[in-house]
């Protein structure tokens, strides 16, 4: 099955918003992940508002644990510290 990283953010430091997405960007590309959402017009019909969405597809649940746990994005997610406001959960797909 896929696994999906789901993330919403309010983004806190704009500069360290850009350095973190390219690192990010390190692991997502490793572990042969694709971003199919990343940013773009947005409607919250419930719960609480995040100013960004974001959603990368992986080609199994485990690439997509495996890159969150990658030093690639462990050096990515310190540029934010603990500064942040976001939710990110990694979900596995319904279907190959």
């Amino acid at each position: 099955m896929k696994g999906y990283w789901i993330v919403k953010v309010n983004v806190l430091d704009v500069e360290k918003q850009k350095d973190y997405a390219t690192h990010a960007g390190e692991a997502v590309k490793k572990f042969e992940g694709k971003f199919l959402i990343r940013g773009g017009e947005q409607s919250t019909k419930e719960g609480k508002e995040y100013e960004r969405n974001v959603v990368v597809e992986f080609p199994s649940y485990e690439q997509a644990e495996n890159a969150y746990a990658s030093n690639e994005y462990q050096s990515a997610k310190k540029i934010l510290g603990d500064n942040k406001d976001r939710i990110f959960a990694i979900v596995e797909g319904t279907q190959k």
